[in-house]
């Protein structure tokens, strides 16, 4: 618990005020050994003055032959490394507990969990709002498209915000806390004006910018649970800390709904924003870095500090060095859009768009529903939202199993055998996810009748979360490991086109129900659905031709 309070940003500003003396790290204490080749760039230079006979020159090469033998020595653990890999700084060992994957298994099930909540609390943001749009448009005389943009542009801002601000969790001085405590900060203080204003456009404008700044756990959290947990657990972890994802837009209108029917429709926003508030404090607290560049650009500064030998850095430090925040943005902003065009990614980008713009057109159908058709009161009509939660966790299990027993062996069967998995293997379960979108449409759109009980419709409705869930596991994970030199640009601009699609969908989400009638609205979405699963079904079988045409992707 110690190292993860000193570890956090509370912890850090501690430790640096207090000059080390405070939550210490091993090079701030008296007993620490200093690593001998850090040591050895310090060795005095010689001021002999230049030899000019061959008894002198044959004397000064004995002499530096010794030196040399000694260096070796001194430093056998290093006897292959060059003199600037001498003065690199890494890991002490393979076992080293600073390494996020050294930590101790309760350590990253905690920090996991931490992740997870941070999250859940950025996500609940956007559909807590919606129990707050009819309080907003009685209010404001507004309109139900127009009042709806509050929903649109949080969804719109958290997926732009990852192009600016992933970028800057990659340098190595800032890391991953940095981001995550700086970007919270800044989300629970312009969500004041969203209870405050007193006109609906500056309401819809903070909107946008909070879905902006609460970006980086949406974005980047799966990466923290790279940090810390090895390939073969990892895809457990991220289903994990994708719960946290799929309840935030789930609970939102559940606790939002009650406060709004019978507080007014500020009184969401302040849930949200005493939810995020405690989020801040306990992360600021008890979230370490997991970022293992920027824990060693760190060590690295201790090491410069505690030995005077100004050479020594991390190995991050070298890779960016001379590289500036420009360049960074650029790369960062415009490399997605150029990967966007390859064939695969354009697929993923634009299904799990649909599959993901789908979900947030529950939140117009839920409304004529559970209130229209079986008048469900505003708090209660909430409550449907409880099935999605179940279903989510359900999901989970089922994924967990099939990792465990059906593709785990099947990988290791192939790494036997001196081979590995083609990358279009993962999307095995994700096409068979894919057959609950339209089930989940068929049953959702022709139950939803006075005449047929309400549980029915969310059972249908909940039989969607297993399709979202398992294409989300799967189509993410196949394009993070076909395109692995550049898996940050690929998820950034899935994230950038997915949110993009999914912020339109409920600004005619109301009118195309209403319009259409619930069937056959429902029958159209799930028409489209089948369409587009015979793309997936040939970007599994012949997945593996566009890679191997592809500059950018793995063979």
């Amino acid at each position: 618990m110690v190292d993860i309070i000193r570890d956090s940003t509370i912890g850090q500003f501690i430790n640096f005020v207090s000059d080390g003396k405070l939550l210490p790290y091993p090079e701030q204490r008296p007993d620490f050994v200093i690593p001998p080749r850090f040591l050895q760039a310090n060795a005095p230079v010689s001021s002999e003055p230049i030899v000019s006979t061959l008894t002198d020159v044959k004397a000064k090469k004995e002499k530096a032959l010794a030196t040399v033998v000694e260096a070796i020595v001194v430093d056998d653990e290093d006897q292959h490394q060059t003199q600037a890999d001498v003065d690199i700084v890494g890991w002490y060992s393979d076992d080293d507990p600073d390494n996020p994957k050294n930590w101790s298994s309760a350590k990253r099930a905690f920090v996991a969990f931490s992740i997870t909540f941070m999250t859940f609390t950025s996500y609940v943001g956007s559909a807590i709002y919606t129990p707050s749009i009819p309080g907003l448009m009685a209010n404001f005389n507004s309109s139900l498209p127009y009042t709806t943009l509050g929903l649109t542009l949080y969804v719109f801002g958290y997926g732009i915000g990852p192009m600016f601000l992933s970028p800057l969790q990659e340098l190595t001085h800032l890391g991953r806390n940095t981001i995550y405590m700086a970007s919270l900060f800044l989300f629970i203080i312009f969500q004041i004006p969203t209870f405050t204003a007193t006109n609906l456009p500056t309401i819809l404008g903070f909107r946008f910018v909070t879905g902006f700044f609460c970006s980086p756990a949406l974005a980047t959290g799966g990466a923290s649970m790279s940090d810390m947990y090895p390939m073969h657990q990892l895809a457990y972890v991220i289903g994990i800390w994708a719960q946290g994802v799929n309840a935030g837009p789930i609970i939102g209108p559940v606790i939002g709904g009650f406060a709004a029917m019978k507080m007014g429709w500020q009184w969401p926003e302040y849930e949200l924003i005493w939810l995020t508030a405690f989020s801040f404090v306990f992360l600021m607290l008890l979230l370490p870095e997991t970022y293992g560049p920027t824990i060693l650009h760190r060590r690295a500064q201790r090491l410069r500090t505690l030995t005077g030998n100004l050479q020594l850095s991390s190995q991050g430090e070298r890779d960016t060095e001379g590289q500036s925040l420009g360049e960074t943005f650029k790369e960062a902003i415009l490399r997605p859009f150029i990967l966007a065009r390859e064939p695969t990614l354009m697929f993923a980008n634009i299904y799990l768009g649909f599959v993901y713009a789908i979900f947030y057109l529950w939140y117009e159908a839920f409304p004529l529903v559970f209130t229209d058709i079986y008048h469900f009161n505003l708090g209660e009509s909430g409550l449907p939202f409880i099935g999605f939660l179940v279903s989510s966790f359900i999901s989970y299990i089922a994924y967990a199993l099939y990792q465990k027993y059906l593709f785990e062996p099947r990988s290791i069967r192939a790494i036997s055998q001196g081979a590995q998995l083609a990358p279009e293997t993962r999307l095995e379960i994700g096409l068979i996810g894919s057959l609950c979108i339209p089930v989940s449409l068929f049953i959702f759109g022709f139950a939803s009748r006075a005449n047929v009980h309400w549980i029915v419709p969310i059972i249908g409705a909940s039989f969607y979360i297993p399709g979202i869930f398992l294409n989300f596991q799967s189509i993410l994970m196949y394009i993070s490991i076909s395109y692995p030199m550049y898996a940050a640009s690929v998820l950034a601009a899935n994230d950038l086109f997915r949110s993009t699609i999914a912020s339109v969908f409920p600004l005619f989400g109301r009118h195309f129900f209403v319009k259409l009638g619930l069937g056959p609205a429902s029958s159209l979405l799930a028409g489209i659905s089948l369409v587009m699963m015979p793309v997936f079904w040939s970007l599994m079988k012949w997945g593996h031709v566009l890679r191997h045409r592809s500059k950018y992707a793995s063979d």
